[in-house]
Protein backbone atom coordinates (compact mmCIF):
# COMPACT_ATOMS: atom_id res chain seq x y z
CA UNK A 1 0.00 0.00 0.00
CA UNK A 2 1.19 3.60 -1.17
CA UNK A 3 2.07 5.99 2.00
CA UNK A 4 0.65 9.27 2.05
CA UNK A 5 4.47 10.79 1.17
CA UNK A 6 3.65 9.56 -2.51
CA UNK A 7 0.35 11.89 -2.74
CA UNK A 8 1.65 15.04 -1.44
CA UNK A 9 4.83 16.80 -0.64
CA UNK A 10 6.34 16.31 3.33
CA UNK A 11 5.20 18.41 5.72
CA UNK A 12 6.98 18.91 9.01
CA UNK A 13 4.82 16.85 11.10
CA UNK A 14 6.39 16.13 14.38
CA UNK A 15 3.01 15.83 16.69
CA UNK A 16 -0.70 14.51 16.21
CA UNK A 17 -2.85 16.59 14.79
CA UNK A 18 -6.86 17.03 15.21
CA UNK A 19 -9.56 17.15 12.66
CA UNK A 20 -13.30 18.01 12.98
CA UNK A 21 -15.94 17.61 9.38
CA UNK A 22 -18.25 20.39 9.21
CA UNK A 23 -21.04 19.23 7.63
CA UNK A 24 -23.72 21.48 8.96
CA UNK A 25 -23.97 25.02 7.74
CA UNK A 26 -24.56 26.25 11.25
CA UNK A 27 -21.36 24.72 12.70
CA UNK A 28 -19.69 25.97 9.19
CA UNK A 29 -20.62 29.22 10.21
CA UNK A 30 -19.80 29.18 14.42
CA UNK A 31 -16.29 27.07 13.92
CA UNK A 32 -15.57 30.67 12.20
CA UNK A 33 -16.42 32.46 14.45
CA UNK A 34 -15.25 31.09 17.38
CA UNK A 35 -11.91 30.83 15.06
CA UNK A 36 -12.38 34.69 15.13
CA UNK A 37 -12.80 35.42 18.41
CA UNK A 38 -10.24 33.03 19.94
CA UNK A 39 -7.49 34.42 17.61
CA UNK A 40 -4.69 36.32 19.75
CA UNK A 41 -1.90 37.11 17.31
CA UNK A 42 -3.20 36.32 13.80
CA UNK A 43 -6.59 36.13 10.91
CA UNK A 44 -5.31 35.15 7.12
CA UNK A 45 -8.59 34.94 5.27
CA UNK A 46 -8.86 33.78 1.60
CA UNK A 47 -11.77 33.21 -0.42
CA UNK A 48 -13.12 33.33 -3.81
CA UNK A 49 -16.20 34.88 -2.78
CA UNK A 50 -17.46 37.25 0.41
CA UNK A 51 -20.66 38.34 0.22
CA UNK A 52 -22.20 41.47 1.66
CA UNK A 53 -25.15 39.54 2.37
CA UNK A 54 -26.29 38.11 6.43
CA UNK A 55 -23.59 36.03 7.17
CA UNK A 56 -20.81 38.06 5.13
CA UNK A 57 -21.77 41.26 7.39
CA UNK A 58 -21.45 38.93 10.72
CA UNK A 59 -18.44 37.30 9.99
CA UNK A 60 -17.03 40.81 8.89
CA UNK A 61 -18.43 42.31 11.78
CA UNK A 62 -15.79 39.11 14.07
CA UNK A 63 -12.95 40.10 11.95
CA UNK A 64 -13.09 43.90 12.65
CA UNK A 65 -14.02 42.85 16.53
CA UNK A 66 -10.30 40.48 16.47
CA UNK A 67 -8.65 43.50 14.82
CA UNK A 68 -9.79 45.67 17.79
CA UNK A 69 -8.44 43.49 19.79
CA UNK A 70 -5.05 44.07 18.35
CA UNK A 71 -5.24 40.32 15.76
CA UNK A 72 -3.23 41.03 12.85
CA UNK A 73 -5.80 40.79 9.53
CA UNK A 74 -4.94 39.45 6.34
CA UNK A 75 -7.72 39.30 3.66
CA UNK A 76 -6.95 38.28 0.63
CA UNK A 77 -9.69 37.97 -1.89
CA UNK A 78 -10.18 36.92 -5.81
CA UNK A 79 -10.72 39.90 -7.54
CA UNK A 80 -13.37 39.01 -9.69
CA UNK A 81 -16.33 39.65 -7.53
CA UNK A 82 -15.15 42.37 -5.40
CA UNK A 83 -16.11 44.83 -8.13
CA UNK A 84 -19.22 46.99 -6.35
CA UNK A 85 -18.45 46.00 -2.99
CA UNK A 86 -15.35 48.55 -2.95
CA UNK A 87 -16.56 50.67 -0.54
CA UNK A 88 -17.50 48.14 2.31
CA UNK A 89 -13.99 46.23 1.75
CA UNK A 90 -11.97 49.71 1.80
CA UNK A 91 -13.34 50.33 4.83
CA UNK A 92 -12.12 47.54 6.68
CA UNK A 93 -8.50 48.39 5.23
CA UNK A 94 -8.69 51.29 6.79
CA UNK A 95 -8.55 49.89 9.69
CA UNK A 96 -5.18 49.87 11.13
CA UNK A 97 -4.47 45.97 11.86
CA UNK A 98 -6.29 44.92 8.87
CA UNK A 99 -4.73 44.69 5.59
CA UNK A 100 -6.61 43.28 2.45
CA UNK A 101 -5.51 42.66 -1.06
CA UNK A 102 -7.23 41.26 -4.06
CA UNK A 103 -5.68 38.56 -6.13
CA UNK A 104 -5.46 38.81 -10.39
CA UNK A 105 -6.38 41.86 -11.11
CA UNK A 106 -5.23 44.65 -13.35
CA UNK A 107 -4.95 47.68 -12.91
CA UNK A 108 -7.93 48.59 -15.23
CA UNK A 109 -10.37 47.29 -12.51
CA UNK A 110 -9.37 50.85 -10.33
CA UNK A 111 -11.47 52.62 -13.26
CA UNK A 112 -14.55 50.56 -11.83
CA UNK A 113 -16.95 49.03 -14.88
CA UNK A 114 -15.16 50.38 -17.50
CA UNK A 115 -12.09 49.17 -17.03
CA UNK A 116 -13.47 46.13 -16.07
CA UNK A 117 -15.21 46.19 -19.75
CA UNK A 118 -11.46 46.90 -21.30
CA UNK A 119 -9.97 44.24 -19.10
CA UNK A 120 -12.63 41.63 -20.89
CA UNK A 121 -11.52 43.09 -24.44
CA UNK A 122 -7.81 43.38 -23.84
CA UNK A 123 -7.11 41.20 -20.37
CA UNK A 124 -8.91 37.44 -21.42
CA UNK A 125 -6.08 35.57 -19.36
CA UNK A 126 -6.46 37.35 -16.24
CA UNK A 127 -10.49 37.03 -16.09
CA UNK A 128 -9.92 33.42 -17.23
CA UNK A 129 -7.73 32.29 -14.01
CA UNK A 130 -9.49 32.40 -10.76
CA UNK A 131 -8.25 32.26 -6.98
CA UNK A 132 -10.83 29.53 -5.66
CA UNK A 133 -9.24 28.94 -2.72
CA UNK A 134 -11.14 28.99 0.37
CA UNK A 135 -9.25 29.45 4.39
CA UNK A 136 -9.87 30.41 7.40
CA UNK A 137 -6.42 30.43 9.51
CA UNK A 138 -6.35 31.78 13.16
CA UNK A 139 -2.76 32.36 14.45
CA UNK A 140 -1.32 29.63 12.23
CA UNK A 141 -2.47 27.12 14.46
CA UNK A 142 -6.20 26.41 12.99
CA UNK A 143 -7.25 26.06 9.30
CA UNK A 144 -11.08 25.50 8.20
CA UNK A 145 -11.32 24.85 4.54
CA UNK A 146 -13.05 23.26 1.90
CA UNK A 147 -16.05 24.15 -0.63
CA UNK A 148 -17.45 27.10 1.39
CA UNK A 149 -17.43 30.41 0.10
CA UNK A 150 -18.78 33.26 2.12
CA UNK A 151 -22.28 33.88 1.85
CA UNK A 152 -25.89 32.67 3.22
CA UNK A 153 -26.15 30.17 0.61
CA UNK A 154 -23.00 28.13 2.26
CA UNK A 155 -24.36 28.65 5.53
CA UNK A 156 -28.24 27.74 5.48
CA UNK A 157 -28.89 30.96 6.38
CA UNK A 158 -30.51 31.53 2.68
CA UNK A 159 -34.43 31.71 1.78
CA UNK A 160 -33.98 30.52 -1.56
CA UNK A 161 -31.08 27.85 -2.37
CA UNK A 162 -28.63 26.50 0.30
CA UNK A 163 -25.51 24.91 -0.90
CA UNK A 164 -25.00 21.35 0.56
CA UNK A 165 -21.19 21.84 1.38
CA UNK A 166 -18.72 20.56 3.27
CA UNK A 167 -15.45 22.01 5.43
CA UNK A 168 -12.76 20.61 7.53
CA UNK A 169 -11.44 22.47 10.87
CA UNK A 170 -7.81 21.44 11.37
CA UNK A 171 -5.61 21.78 14.46
CA UNK A 172 -1.81 21.28 14.08
CA UNK A 173 1.08 21.37 11.96
CA UNK A 174 -0.94 21.31 8.91
CA UNK A 175 -2.69 24.32 9.78
CA UNK A 176 1.01 25.69 10.07
CA UNK A 177 1.25 24.93 6.18
CA UNK A 178 -1.97 26.50 5.25
CA UNK A 179 -0.59 29.69 6.46
CA UNK A 180 3.00 29.10 4.49
CA UNK A 181 0.73 28.81 1.25
CA UNK A 182 -1.18 31.93 2.09
CA UNK A 183 1.98 33.41 2.81
CA UNK A 184 3.12 32.69 -0.62
CA UNK A 185 -0.42 34.17 -2.15
CA UNK A 186 -0.02 37.27 -0.29
CA UNK A 187 3.45 37.96 -1.45
CA UNK A 188 2.87 36.77 -5.03
CA UNK A 189 3.05 39.30 -7.77
CA UNK A 190 -0.52 39.14 -8.54
CA UNK A 191 -1.80 40.24 -4.74
CA UNK A 192 -2.56 43.63 -4.59
CA UNK A 193 -3.78 46.46 -2.14
CA UNK A 194 -7.02 47.05 -2.19
CA UNK A 195 -6.42 50.57 -1.91
CA UNK A 196 -6.63 51.31 -5.40
CA UNK A 197 -10.13 51.57 -5.53
CA UNK A 198 -10.98 55.44 -5.05
CA UNK A 199 -12.09 56.84 -1.48
CA UNK A 200 -12.41 60.08 0.07
CA UNK A 201 -12.85 59.18 3.65
CA UNK A 202 -11.72 55.49 4.94
CA UNK A 203 -11.97 56.74 8.65
CA UNK A 204 -15.43 57.77 8.22
CA UNK A 205 -16.70 54.84 6.37
CA UNK A 206 -15.44 52.16 8.85
CA UNK A 207 -17.44 54.29 11.70
CA UNK A 208 -20.04 53.67 9.55
CA UNK A 209 -19.64 50.37 8.63
CA UNK A 210 -19.22 49.48 12.46
CA UNK A 211 -22.48 51.10 13.34
CA UNK A 212 -23.58 48.98 10.38
CA UNK A 213 -22.72 45.71 11.70
CA UNK A 214 -23.26 46.44 15.28
CA UNK A 215 -27.08 46.92 14.41
CA UNK A 216 -26.83 44.03 12.58
CA UNK A 217 -25.56 41.93 15.43
CA UNK A 218 -27.93 43.23 17.41
CA UNK A 219 -31.00 42.78 15.46
CA UNK A 220 -33.69 40.44 15.41
CA UNK A 221 -32.84 38.69 12.39
CA UNK A 222 -29.07 38.77 13.12
CA UNK A 223 -29.57 37.34 16.89
CA UNK A 224 -31.81 34.52 15.21
CA UNK A 225 -29.45 33.62 12.92
CA UNK A 226 -26.65 33.32 15.76
CA UNK A 227 -28.75 31.85 18.13
CA UNK A 228 -28.86 28.43 16.05
CA UNK A 229 -25.41 28.41 16.11
CA UNK A 230 -23.20 26.45 18.21
CA UNK A 231 -19.61 26.84 18.79
CA UNK A 232 -19.05 23.61 20.28
CA UNK A 233 -19.97 21.33 17.22
CA UNK A 234 -17.63 20.11 15.25
CA UNK A 235 -16.17 16.92 17.54
CA UNK A 236 -12.03 16.70 16.85
CA UNK A 237 -10.57 13.45 15.59
CA UNK A 238 -6.82 13.03 16.63
CA UNK A 239 -4.52 11.62 13.60
CA UNK A 240 -1.08 10.64 13.95
CA UNK A 241 1.91 12.73 12.48
CA UNK A 242 1.61 12.42 8.60
CA UNK A 243 -1.82 11.91 8.27
CA UNK A 244 -3.05 15.40 7.35
CA UNK A 245 -1.67 17.36 4.53
CA UNK A 246 -2.63 20.90 3.21
CA UNK A 247 -2.54 20.73 -0.46
CA UNK A 248 -2.47 23.72 -2.07
CA UNK A 249 -1.57 24.85 -5.87
CA UNK A 250 0.70 27.26 -6.61
CA UNK A 251 -0.29 31.40 -6.89
CA UNK A 252 1.63 31.40 -10.14
CA UNK A 253 -0.91 28.76 -11.65
CA UNK A 254 -3.69 31.60 -11.91
CA UNK A 255 -0.97 33.11 -14.73
CA UNK A 256 -0.29 30.16 -16.56
CA UNK A 257 2.97 30.07 -15.61
CA UNK A 258 3.22 27.03 -13.30
CA UNK A 259 0.92 23.54 -12.98
CA UNK A 260 -1.39 22.44 -10.68
CA UNK A 261 0.28 20.58 -7.74
CA UNK A 262 -3.66 19.29 -6.34
CA UNK A 263 -4.30 17.71 -9.37
CA UNK A 264 -1.42 15.13 -9.79
CA UNK A 265 -1.81 14.01 -6.08
CA UNK A 266 -5.97 13.59 -6.17
CA UNK A 267 -5.06 11.35 -9.55
CA UNK A 268 -2.32 9.60 -7.67
CA UNK A 269 -4.83 9.15 -4.49
CA UNK A 270 -8.07 7.49 -6.94
CA UNK A 271 -5.37 5.29 -8.48
CA UNK A 272 -4.56 3.75 -4.43
CA UNK A 273 -7.88 2.16 -4.80
CA UNK A 274 -8.41 -1.53 -4.34
CA UNK A 275 -12.20 -1.64 -3.50
CA UNK A 276 -14.20 1.86 -3.66
CA UNK A 277 -13.87 5.79 -4.92
CA UNK A 278 -16.25 7.90 -3.78
CA UNK A 279 -16.66 11.34 -5.71
CA UNK A 280 -18.68 14.31 -4.91
CA UNK A 281 -18.20 16.59 -6.73
CA UNK A 282 -20.74 19.88 -8.05
CA UNK A 283 -19.62 20.44 -11.52
CA UNK A 284 -18.51 16.73 -12.81
CA UNK A 285 -16.80 17.10 -16.31
CA UNK A 286 -14.01 14.15 -16.23
CA UNK A 287 -12.82 14.59 -19.59
CA UNK A 288 -11.54 11.82 -21.90
CA UNK A 289 -8.64 10.91 -19.65
CA UNK A 290 -10.39 10.55 -15.98
CA UNK A 291 -13.73 9.29 -17.73
CA UNK A 292 -11.24 6.47 -18.82
CA UNK A 293 -9.36 6.03 -15.54
CA UNK A 294 -12.60 5.74 -13.81
CA UNK A 295 -14.37 3.13 -15.90
CA UNK A 296 -10.54 0.90 -15.81
CA UNK A 297 -11.27 1.27 -11.88
CA UNK A 298 -14.96 0.05 -12.56
CA UNK A 299 -13.09 -2.91 -14.73
CA UNK A 300 -10.92 -3.76 -12.26
CA UNK A 301 -13.42 -4.38 -9.86
CA UNK A 302 -13.50 -1.34 -7.80
CA UNK A 303 -16.83 0.53 -7.20
CA UNK A 304 -17.10 3.81 -8.13
CA UNK A 305 -19.52 6.11 -7.16
CA UNK A 306 -20.77 9.31 -8.06
CA UNK A 307 -22.57 12.19 -6.72
CA UNK A 308 -23.01 15.14 -8.87
CA UNK A 309 -25.77 17.77 -9.39
CA UNK A 310 -28.79 17.26 -11.88
CA UNK A 311 -29.39 19.75 -14.19
CA UNK A 312 -32.36 21.22 -12.30
CA UNK A 313 -30.26 21.95 -9.12
CA UNK A 314 -26.74 23.22 -10.68
CA UNK A 315 -25.79 26.63 -10.83
CA UNK A 316 -24.02 26.49 -13.93
CA UNK A 317 -25.98 24.85 -16.78
CA UNK A 318 -22.88 25.01 -19.40
CA UNK A 319 -20.57 22.37 -16.81
CA UNK A 320 -23.54 20.47 -16.65
CA UNK A 321 -23.57 20.71 -20.39
CA UNK A 322 -20.16 18.78 -20.69
CA UNK A 323 -21.24 16.44 -18.34
CA UNK A 324 -24.01 15.17 -19.89
CA UNK A 325 -20.99 14.09 -22.59
CA UNK A 326 -19.85 10.98 -20.32
CA UNK A 327 -22.93 9.83 -18.73
CA UNK A 328 -24.12 7.22 -20.67
CA UNK A 329 -20.20 5.79 -21.55
CA UNK A 330 -19.72 5.63 -17.57
CA UNK A 331 -22.70 4.38 -16.92
CA UNK A 332 -21.92 1.81 -19.72
CA UNK A 333 -18.51 1.15 -18.31
CA UNK A 334 -20.04 0.51 -14.69
CA UNK A 335 -19.86 3.66 -12.65
CA UNK A 336 -22.94 4.15 -10.32
CA UNK A 337 -24.16 8.19 -10.80
CA UNK A 338 -26.26 9.99 -8.33
CA UNK A 339 -27.82 13.34 -9.14
CA UNK A 340 -28.65 15.74 -6.41
CA UNK A 341 -32.33 16.78 -6.60
CA UNK A 342 -33.37 20.40 -6.50
CA UNK A 343 -35.61 20.06 -4.08
CA UNK A 344 -33.71 17.87 -2.14
CA UNK A 345 -33.58 18.23 1.92
CA UNK A 346 -36.64 18.00 3.85
CA UNK A 347 -34.49 20.23 6.53
CA UNK A 348 -34.56 23.88 5.64
CA UNK A 349 -32.07 26.59 5.88
CA UNK A 350 -32.88 28.59 9.16
CA UNK A 351 -35.02 31.08 7.31
CA UNK A 352 -36.57 28.42 4.92
CA UNK A 353 -35.31 27.30 1.31
CA UNK A 354 -36.85 26.84 -1.99
CA UNK A 355 -34.11 23.99 -2.90
CA UNK A 356 -30.65 22.70 -2.92
CA UNK A 357 -27.45 22.86 -5.07
CA UNK A 358 -24.60 20.59 -4.19
CA UNK A 359 -21.37 22.40 -3.51
CA UNK A 360 -19.38 19.86 -2.00
CA UNK A 361 -15.90 18.46 -3.24
CA UNK A 362 -14.75 15.40 -1.65
CA UNK A 363 -13.16 12.15 -2.28
CA UNK A 364 -12.75 8.76 -0.08
CA UNK A 365 -11.17 6.08 -1.06
CA UNK A 366 -11.12 2.20 0.25
CA UNK A 367 -12.82 3.85 3.66
CA UNK A 368 -9.02 5.18 4.54
CA UNK A 369 -8.48 7.50 2.22
CA UNK A 370 -10.16 11.27 2.35
CA UNK A 371 -9.90 14.77 0.37
CA UNK A 372 -11.89 17.72 0.96
CA UNK A 373 -11.31 21.05 -0.53
CA UNK A 374 -12.39 23.61 -3.39
CA UNK A 375 -11.20 21.34 -6.54
CA UNK A 376 -13.73 20.60 -8.56
CA UNK A 377 -13.64 17.29 -11.12
CA UNK A 378 -13.38 19.66 -14.06
CA UNK A 379 -10.85 20.62 -16.69
CA UNK A 380 -11.19 24.70 -14.53
CA UNK A 381 -9.79 23.39 -11.13
CA UNK A 382 -7.39 20.91 -12.87
CA UNK A 383 -5.91 23.73 -15.24
CA UNK A 384 -7.15 27.15 -15.05
CA UNK A 385 -7.78 28.10 -10.86
CA UNK A 386 -6.02 27.44 -8.01
CA UNK A 387 -6.87 25.03 -5.95
CA UNK A 388 -6.86 24.35 -2.54
CA UNK A 389 -7.85 21.41 0.02
CA UNK A 390 -6.83 18.72 3.13
CA UNK A 391 -6.28 15.17 2.27
CA UNK A 392 -6.04 12.81 5.44
CA UNK A 393 -5.60 8.93 6.13
CA UNK A 394 -7.78 7.97 9.07
CA UNK A 395 -11.05 4.92 8.89
CA UNK A 396 -13.27 7.17 11.35
CA UNK A 397 -12.80 10.45 9.33
CA UNK A 398 -13.74 8.08 6.15
CA UNK A 399 -16.18 6.84 7.76
CA UNK A 400 -17.53 10.32 8.30
CA UNK A 401 -17.27 11.55 5.09
CA UNK A 402 -18.36 7.74 3.58
CA UNK A 403 -22.16 8.86 5.01
CA UNK A 404 -21.97 12.53 3.55
CA UNK A 405 -21.99 10.41 0.35
CA UNK A 406 -24.32 7.84 1.47
CA UNK A 407 -26.91 10.63 2.78
CA UNK A 408 -26.51 12.41 -0.69
CA UNK A 409 -26.95 9.76 -2.87
CA UNK A 410 -30.76 8.34 -1.01
CA UNK A 411 -33.54 8.66 -3.07
CA UNK A 412 -35.52 11.25 -1.00
CA UNK A 413 -32.58 13.58 -2.26
CA UNK A 414 -31.08 12.36 -5.78
CA UNK A 415 -31.96 10.32 -8.84
CA UNK A 416 -29.74 7.59 -9.45
CA UNK A 417 -28.85 6.96 -13.24
CA UNK A 418 -29.35 3.62 -14.82
CA UNK A 419 -29.50 2.67 -18.76
CA UNK A 420 -32.35 0.70 -20.36
CA UNK A 421 -31.58 -0.03 -23.93
CA UNK A 422 -29.39 2.70 -24.58
CA UNK A 423 -32.05 5.22 -22.91
CA UNK A 424 -30.66 7.35 -19.76
CA UNK A 425 -33.21 6.60 -16.64
CA UNK A 426 -33.70 8.29 -13.12
CA UNK A 427 -34.46 6.15 -10.25
CA UNK A 428 -35.51 7.75 -6.91
CA UNK A 429 -37.28 4.45 -5.34
CA UNK A 430 -40.29 5.62 -5.08
CA UNK A 431 -41.96 5.14 -8.50
CA UNK A 432 -41.53 4.05 -11.80
CA UNK A 433 -37.50 5.28 -13.70
CA UNK A 434 -38.06 8.65 -15.24
CA UNK A 435 -36.73 8.74 -18.86
CA UNK A 436 -36.13 11.25 -21.49
CA UNK A 437 -36.24 14.86 -20.41
CA UNK A 438 -33.80 15.84 -17.59
CA UNK A 439 -36.26 15.77 -14.41
CA UNK A 440 -37.32 18.76 -12.80
CA UNK A 441 -35.70 20.95 -14.85
CA UNK A 442 -37.23 23.55 -16.93
CA UNK A 443 -37.40 23.57 -20.93
CA UNK A 444 -35.31 26.32 -21.17
CA UNK A 445 -32.62 24.75 -19.04
CA UNK A 446 -33.08 21.23 -20.79
CA UNK A 447 -32.79 24.01 -24.72
CA UNK A 448 -29.31 25.61 -22.71
CA UNK A 449 -27.95 21.97 -22.05
CA UNK A 450 -28.45 20.59 -25.22
CA UNK A 451 -27.10 23.34 -27.02
CA UNK A 452 -24.08 23.85 -24.54
CA UNK A 453 -23.57 20.13 -24.81
CA UNK A 454 -21.90 20.42 -28.11
CA UNK A 455 -19.71 23.65 -27.79
CA UNK A 456 -15.91 23.85 -27.98
CA UNK A 457 -16.14 24.87 -24.36
CA UNK A 458 -14.97 21.91 -22.18
CA UNK A 459 -11.61 23.16 -21.21
CA UNK A 460 -13.08 26.34 -20.18
CA UNK A 461 -15.57 24.42 -17.67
Amino acid sequence: MMAMSALAPPLPTTTASRIALLSDGLDAFAARVAAARGARQTLDLQYYIWQGDLTGQLLAREVLAAADRGVRVRMLLDDMYILGRAHGLTALAAHPMIALRRFNATRLRDWGRTGLLLEMVFGKWNLNRRMHNKAWIADRALVICGGRNIGDRYFDASGEINFRDLDVAVRGDPAAAAAVAFDAYWHSPLSRPIRGFRLRTPKALLRRLRVRLDWLGASSIGKRFLAHADPSAGQMLTLPPGAIRVLSDPPAKAAGRAPSSVAPALTEMVSQATREVLLISPYFVPGGVTAARLSALVAEGVRVAVVTNSLAATDVIAVHGGYARYRESLLAAGVEIFELKHASESKAGVFGSRGASLHTKAIVVDDRLVFVGSFNLDPRSANLNTEMGVLAEGPVLARLVRRQHARLSQGGRSWRLGLAGGVLQWDDGTASPRTGAEPEASLVRRVLSRVLRWLPIEEQL
